[in-house]
């Protein structure tokens, strides 16, 4: 390991103050491997709105003081444990949300794995990983564009294919709600597979994108605060979707609940609306039962997932959409505020590598 660098740069949340509480630091770059871990140069990273909850002290799940931040990256494998039997220097790979998912049902004891939350994350220029997180970038993906993978297009991917005996169809009726990653990834999944699209955005720009994604029908939430009664009248026989994508939260799930099928899933991926103010009338159970639906809530999916989601994007060419605009890494702070702000039109990329 003599030729490796001695060290590299390094965010860490010190403060949960909000985005001024990230600190850049120069770190060693470990010189002993565990006998199943790699160390990896990561080139890529990508933000996920989980990223953000966390300097400002909203995130719910377990989290380690002083944490590097980030969930998401993509690099290469630049050495390895003795034992290591999967990866060899030289490979690329991807990171894994949650270390310690493999395959089946999250655990109590997996949800404490989590990269950027209770494990050290991506936001670095090097990291050691074991083998069994990390999973083998596609080739046909830069390194910018498969570090948009492992939260966002894994959530989707689970969210349309996870549940057995349920995956998404050919003929199917899928919504999504805005333009953040999972909900375009879940566009790009439910295209690919000759479902329906459905999508739902407050900007005639990014309904445009949406539409050259692939999306069959576009309403703006703005314009009919009813989108989710417009979107059932839009399916075959008014009877509603198969899916909703449902990533908002309060705000969101009373008209989620309106476009869904009878049998449909609402799979709830995330509350980027916020946990609601007490003045929505946010659906209760009962709801479930009034609407003889499934309402299912997943966090991210298992190393088995990403794997067949890896192979669904080779095989189709699929592309994730990142953002234009490509942050250096010294600049976390700023393409926190982006994300904040609603900037962008697909996943915030930080190019990590020097």
């Amino acid at each position: 390991m003599s030729e490796l660098p001695a060290e590299g740069l390094t965010w860490r949340v010190k403060e949960l103050s909000g985005f001024d509480g990230l600190a850049l630091n120069r770190e060693s770059v470990p010189e002993q491997l565990g006998d199943h871990d790699c160390l990896v140069k990561i080139e890529a990273a990508s933000l996920n709105f989980r990223d953000l909850m966390i300097p400002k002290g909203h995130y719910p799940f377990p989290m380690k003081s002083g944490v590097v931040p980030g969930s998401d990256g993509a690099g290469t494998v630049i050495a390895i444990g003795s034992r290591v039997s999967c990866f060899k220097p030289g490979d690329n790979v991807c990171t894994i949300l949650n270390q310690g998912h493999h395959h089946g049902s999250l655990t109590p004891a997996t949800m404490q794995t989590s990269l950027g939350g209770s494990l050290d994350g991506t936001f670095r220029q090097y990291g050691v990983f074991p083998e069994s997180g990390l999973v083998r970038m596609p080739p046909s993906l830069s390194f910018h564009e498969a570090s948009a993978l492992p939260c966002a297009g894994v959530t989707a991917w689970n969210a349309l294919y996870g549940l057995p005996g349920r995956a998404l169809k050919q003929g199917d009726t899928v919504l999504t709600l805005g333009t953040g990653g999972v909900s375009l990834f879940a566009v790009q999944f439910a295209v690919a597979a000759g479902a329906t699209v459905i999508s739902t955005t407050s900007s005639s720009a990014k309904g445009e994108k949406l539409k050259k994604l692939g999306a069959h029908h576009v309403i703006n939430y703005r314009d009919d605060v009813r989108w989710g009664e417009a979107a059932k009248r839009l399916t075959e026989h008014q009877h509603g979707v198969d899916f909703v994508i449902e990533v908002a939260g309060a705000t969101t799930l009373k008209q989620s609940m309106a476009a869904i099928k009878i049998d449909g899933i609402v799979a709830i991926v995330g509350a980027i609306g916020g946990q609601g103010t007490g003045g929505e009338s946010e659906p209760g159970l009962l709801n479930v039962w009034y609407n003889t639906c499934i309402v299912r809530g997943l966090a991210v999916g298992s190393r088995t997932q990403f794997e067949e989601m890896n192979r669904a994007v080779a095989v189709s060419g699929l592309r994730p959409v990142i953002d234009e605009r490509v942050f250096r890494l010294e600049d976390l702070a700023e393409a926190y505020q982006h994300l904040w702000d609603q900037k962008n039109f697909g996943k915030v990329i930080v190019h990590c590598s020097p």
